[in-house]
Order: C-alpha cells, then sequence, then structure tokens
C-alpha cells in the first residue's frame, strides 16, 4: 500500500504512546512497513537527484561510490566490500573523548575489557603468542582492522601485533581520533608495518593539532586518511579549514553515513530520520551531505578519493562478507540495531511540511484508525 503522509502520521503518533512490550497486529506492521517505504523511496529520490549532479562519479562493482583517483581508493576498503571483509581485531575499550555521534555514548566507563594481555579477534580471545596458530589454522584476510575504543590510549601494545600481521602480508588499518598521536608514535606504526591510518576528524571537530598529525603520519605511514561519520559540523568545519586538510597531501576521505543505536540517538531527538531496508536508522542529511561533499571534490578536482560509505555500501559490504563466509544465498548480519522500533523517531519527518511522500493512496479498508480490532 501507498500510505499517505497524514495518515502515517496519524498512526506513528499512535505507535509511540503504545507500551514497550504491546504486540502489533498484522496489519498494524503492513502500515509500518508501508510508511517506512515512503519515506525511504522519496529520501532515495532526493539522494538520486544529487548523484546525477556528480559529473565524475565512480563505483567499486556497483557496490559503493566514490570520486576521485582510483589508486588512492582505501585498500581497506576494497578488503571490505571485494576481499573476505573486515576482520576487527579489539583491544582497547577505552577513549579519551566522547562524541555525539559515537556508538558507545554513554557508556564509555563500562565497556568491558577485552582482558589483560589478550587480543579479541574474530570473537575468539587471543594472546599474542597464539597469532602464529591462528595463521598457520586459518585462511589469511585480505584485511584487518584494528578498531574499539581508541588504540593510542595505549598504542605501545599494538606495535608487536601489527608486526605480526605485516610479516604475513595481511593489509592492516587503524582508526584513531588522533588527538594522542605524537610524531614518535606514528613513526613506529609506520615501522611495524601499518598499511592504513583511519583519523577520525569530526570527533575533534577539525581539531589544528590533528590535522598536523596527519600531515606527520604521511611521511611514515603509506596511506593516510579520513573516516567521519557525515554530519553538519563535520561538514561546516571541514570546510573552514580545506585548504590546510588537503595540503596535509592525505589520500582519501571516507564519508561515513551516520546510523544510530539506542546509545546515541537522542543526542538526534528532532531530526528527520529515515530507515534503510528495515535496517540502519539515519538522519536524512548525513547522506545528503555526503553527496554535496563529493561534487565539490569532483569540481573542484581534489588529488584523493572521497567515499560515499552509505547504508547502502554497509548493505553490500554483509552481502559481500556472508558470501565469502559460505552462508546461504542472500544472508546478511545487516539489520536494524534497536531491540524496539523507535516510532517516535519518525515524527519529525512525518510532521515536515516540506517533505512530501512521492505517490499515496488511500488506506485500504480495515486499515483506518478504528477499524482494526483488538
Amino acid at each position: 500500500m501507498k500510505i499517505s503522509k497524514k495518515d502515517a502520521l496519524a498512526w506513528f503518533e499512535f505507535f509511540s504512546m503504545l507500551p514497550e512490550e504491546e504486540e502489533l497486529m498484522t496489519k498494524q506492521q503492513e502500515i509500518i512497513y508501508s510508511t517506512f517505504a515512503q519515506i525511504e523511496e522519496a529520501i532515495d529520490h532526493r539522494n538520486d537527484i544529487l548523484i546525477s549532479e556528480i559529473k565524475g562519479l565512480k563505483t567499486v562493482k556497483n557496490r559503493t561510490f566514490f570520486v576521485g583517483s582510483e589508486s588512492k581508493f582505501p585498500k581497506g576498503c576494497y578488503s571490505c566490500l571485494l576481499g573476505t571483509g573486515l576482520s576487527a581485531i579489539r583491544k582497547t575499550n577505552k577513549c579519551n573523548i566522547e562524541c555525539k555521534f559515537c556508538y558507545n555514548y554513554g557508556e564509555l566507563d563500562d565497556i568491558p575489557p577485552i582482558g589483560e594481555g589478550l587480543w579479541e579477534i574474530g570473537g575468539t580471545k587471543f594472546y599474542e603468542k597464539d597469532i602464529d596458530l591462528l595463521l598457520s589454522t586459518y585462511k589469511k584476510p585480505t584485511g584487518i582492522s584494528y578498531v574499539y575504543l581508541e588504540p593510542f590510549m595505549e598504542i605501545e601494545k599494538y606495535y608487536s601485533v601489527i608486526k605480526k600481521f605485516n610479516d604475513a602480508e595481511i593489509h592492516q588499518h587503524l582508526y584513531t581520533n588522533g588527538l594522542l598521536a605524537t610524531e614518535e608514535t606514528l613513526k613506529a606504526l609506520g615501522e611495524a608495518g601499518l598499511n592504513e591510518l583511519r583519523f577520525n576528524l569530526g570527533a575533534s571537530n577539525c581539531s589544528d593539532k590533528v590535522i598536523e598529525n596527519i600531515r606527520i603520519a604521511k611521511k611514515y605511514i603509506k596511506n593516510v586518511g579520513i573516516e567521519t561519520p557525515m554530519t553538519p559540523e563535520f561538514f561546516e568545519a571541514f570546510f573552514k579549514k580545506k585548504q590546510a586538510i588537503l595540503d596535509t597531501k592525505l589520500d582519501f576521505i571516507n564519508c561515513a553515513e551516520l546510523h544510530l543505536n539506542e546509545n546515541n540517538i537522542d543526542n538526534y531527538y528532532g531530526e528527520n530520520m529515515y530507515i534503510c531496508r528495515r535496517g540502519y536508522i539515519s538522519p536524512v542529511w548525513s547522506r545528503e551531505l555526503t553527496l554535496k561533499f563529493m561534487k565539490i571534490a569532483d569540481e573542484e578536482n581534489w588529488d584523493l578519493a572521497v567515499h560515499d560509505c552509505s547504508n547502502y555500501t554497509k548493505f553490500a559490504r554483509d552481502l559481500n562478507l556472508s558470501s565469502k563466509e559460505g552462508k546461504w544465498f542472500g544472508a546478511s548480519s545487516y539489520g536494524c540495531e534497536f531491540s524496539k522500533i523507535p516510532y517516535e523517531s519518525f515524527l519529525p519527518i512525518l510532521r515536515d511540511e516540506s517533505f512530501q511522500f512521492l505517490s499515496e493512496e488511500e488506506l485500504p479498508e480495515g486499515y483506518k484508525p478504528g477499524e482494526l480490532i483488538f
């Protein structure tokens, strides 16, 4: 059904008042999914218009979009989208800052430790001495990434592990907000064999210190770039310091579409939201800003790659990984990160007079308020 925006709003106002444990009827679920489809269709239409305006747009086998230099497109992303996925290695359970877009917002002091002397690889705990056994048992991945939370809180513990994987000729990248990095530690990472370093420049609001650390990192590490959730704050701060950032000679900028979970969604209360394939919930402005950002990069011919790491890209990533793992046809771990859909989060977009569905129909018989029988 092509539910009207007016009917969708009336129903979602009702759903948002229901007790959390309330079970929904099948027809109510149909109304919810029709509303989500209507919103997503309208958002996709708007984004398709923005995409059509980017003359130099390129794809990675239709799994994601980017502009700029193909040679500078991050190898870690190729591994994610075409290889054996993004194998995450976890070690550090602390961070030096708290960002409103962080998936662990509000619980940074309660993140469980991995364990003294241990590393989490593929959900399993390993001592460093176990890595040789791991490498001799499994087919080596095309790439691995160091995540969770800020590695530079204890970066000295990473060097020997990075060297082990470098000796095994596995591509490695590491994420950081960059505030704690120094020339000494960046040099040590390069000497250990780190292939790629990604700075979350939005975490520091484009701090001059982090911009300088990007420049320093390029002296010692082959591939250096930015990976940041695209927000209005980052968009504005970046263009205030655009030239200084580009002058670092970084290789890529990954513009991640911000998706929300139960920890951080309240930080974006009142924003227009949509849900992608009944999976990730995102503010509509995140990908819109990414596409505008890419258009500027393309028109100004920046000497780097700018990647649209969108919800669609995340969907393609999970399909690729499931395929490489030999799962059944169509299997994917992509899905909604909420135990209960936050209906109230979709009220702003349904109340926004400037946002319209592409087409609408009257609700079928039996679906109108007052007609459903409990």
